[in-house]
C-alpha cells in the first residue's frame, strides 16, 4: 500500500507492506477498544448528571412513554440515592475502575499484538458473556429489556474491533 501525504512544503510518499499494514490496522482498532472502554467506564461516575441530561436532551416532561417513564425513574432514584445514601455510588466508581484497568491491560496488544493475542480472545470472551449477564442480571433487577438490548451492544460493538483484530494477528503470526 502506497500512502502519499502532500503539503504546501513537503511530499512524504510511504510505502507499506502487508505487515506494516496489518500492524496499523490492529492498532488502530485497539485503540477504538481502549477508548470506548474509557469512555464507558467514565460514564459509570456522574450518573445522576448524565440522566439530568439525557432527561433534558430528550425533553422528558412526563411518563409519556416507557422510555420517558424509566429515565423519570431512573433520575428519581438517583437524586434519592445520592441525597440519602451517596456512599452507593461508591459501586459504580468501582465498576468505573474495572473499566479502566481492563483498558490498560489492553496495551500489551498494542506493542505486540502477535504474543498478546490472547488479550483479543479474552477480550471476545467478555464481550460474549455481557449478553447473557446483561439479559438474566437486569431482568433480576427489573431492568426494561429495551435497555438490556442496549446493555448487551457494548458487547456486540467491542467484539467486532476484537474480532478484526484477532484475525489479523494471526496472519502476523504465520
Amino acid at each position: 500500500m502506497e500512502i502519499i501525504i502532500k503539503t504546501p512544503y513537503v511530499s512524504l510518499t510511504f510505502i507499506m507492506n502487508r505487515e506494516q499494514t496489518l500492524r496499523h490496522r490492529i492498532k488502530l482498532l485497539t485503540w477504538l477498544f481502549i477508548i470506548g472502554l474509557a469512555v464507558s467506564g467514565a460514564t459509570a461516575i456522574p450518573l445522576l448528571g448524565e440522566v439530568n441530561w439525557l432527561t433534558k436532551f430528550l425533553s422528558v416532561q412526563n411518563g409519556s412513554s416507557e422510555i420517558s417513564h424509566w429515565l423519570l425513574r431512573v433520575r428519581e432514584a438517583l437524586a434519592q440515592t445520592q441525597s440519602q445514601q451517596p456512599f452507593l455510588f461508591y459501586g459504580t466508581d468501582w465498576l468505573a475502575f474495572g473499566h479502566f484497568i481492563i483498558a490498560l491491560v489492553f496495551v500489551g496488544a498494542l506493542r505486540d499484538p502477535v504474543r498478546n493475542r490472547w488479550l483479543f480472545d479474552f477480550g471476545l470472551i467478555a464481550c460474549v458473556l455481557v449478553i447473557p449477564f446483561a439479559l438474566v442480571f437486569g431482568g433480576l433487577r427489573g431492568i426494561p429489556f429495551w435497555w438490556r438490548l442496549i446493555d448487551c451492544s457494548f458487547g456486540v460493538f467491542g467484539a467486532i474491533p476484537l474480532w478484526f483484530c484477532r484475525k489479523w494477528a494471526i496472519e502476523l503470526e504465520r
